[in-house]
């Protein structure tokens, strides 16, 4: 059986791009680009709560990755640095290797260097910290959102938690293959987030459910907000799902009614679906209203994941 070094060796050293020093000695050295802010975040994803005990190794590696991407994206950062500490129940090489192929190739899609982490035996568990960079005064927070912006979410939330509910056996899908595919294969909105520099003014990645996580924002801004989402599900796991599953990472943001046209023209330019889903508005403490086509209030009531609810 492989030691700790050499599994870190064999797996998880690779080449970097814009490092000065990465894994081998006691730190990494890393050296941000001139006028920029370093963006950090750190993500636990735990065998049983994040991902189920079988999950496929490559598409949880690329997922481990992928789930602290999003927050750089949500941040309107560029994802630069990450380091992977993992806890692992045997030093089980098929399993590794393929864990490793998925991480990396999330790596390489949105030019992380991974520069160090650390390895234990324990219950299956990752943790990522990652680092990103945005110019000074630019990065993208929750609490810049004013009454009077518009709501915009970027593609189709809920599809990863219908995917979990057909795995589960709570929800049978004719066609689970794109629904499965946003659950194992999030694809981080790095690309949007570095778009909305300047034009949004707040945003949050969707991780625990589309009004749990616009909740952050109205929040952390002292505002509330009217929703009238478009084609909202009769009530039912679709629902549900559409309004408080997780695990999506789209992007939620709010924009000036005036930026709409460029707002519309940017989802053009990504050839990506960005749907205005509502309004902030003055009000405190902060007030969540979903309203139907008709302008009536709807009831709301699961509103998001919380691991200690």
């Amino acid at each position: 059986m492989p030691s700790e070094f050499a599994l870190i060796d064999r797996y998880f050293r690779r080449p970097t791009r814009h490092t000065r020093l990465g894994v081998g000695d006691d730190g990494a050295i890393v050296r941000p680009m001139p006028g920029m802010e370093l963006v950090v975040s750190t993500d636990m994803l735990v065998s049983g709560t994040h991902f189920l005990a079988d999950a496929d190794p490559e598409n949880l590696g690329w997922k481990t990755l992928a789930v602290n991407v999003s927050d750089m994206a949500a941040m309107g950062a560029q994802p630069r640095w990450a380091l992977l500490a993992a806890a692992l129940p045997a030093a089980t090489e098929s399993w590794i290797s393929r864990f490793a192929t998925g991480f990396f190739a999330c790596a390489e899609t949105f030019g992380v260097d991974v520069i160090g982490g650390d390895t234990t035996r324990g219950p299956r568990n990752f943790c990522v910290t990652i680092f990103g960079e945005v110019p000074e005064g630019r990065a993208l927070l929750r609490s810049g959102a004013r009454p009077g912006d518009e709501i915009w979410v970027s593609g189709a939330p809920g599809r990863a938690a219908l995917g979990l509910a057909h795995l589960q056996g709570r929800h049978v899908l004719p066609e689970p293959a794109e629904y499965l595919a946003a659950l194992h294969r999030p694809q981080p909105r790095v690309a949007l987030g570095l778009a909305l520099r300047g034009l949004a003014t707040a945003a949050i990645d969707v991780s625990d459910g589309l009004l749990a996580d616009l909740g952050h924002i109205l929040e952390a801004s002292e505002v509330s907000a009217s929703l009238g989402i478009p084609d909202l599900p009769a009530p039912g796991i679709e629902r549900d799902c559409r309004l408080a599953g997780g695990d999506d990472y789209e992007l939620v943001f709010t924009a000036p009614a005036a930026r709409k046209p460029e707002v519309e023209a940017l989802a053009g330019a990504l050839g990506l679906a960005l749907t205005r889903i509502g309004r902030v508005e003055t009000g405190a403490p902060p007030r969540l209203t979903l309203v139907d086509a008709d302008g009536r209030a709807v009831a709301i009531g699961q509103r998001g994941y919380d691991h200690f609810g």
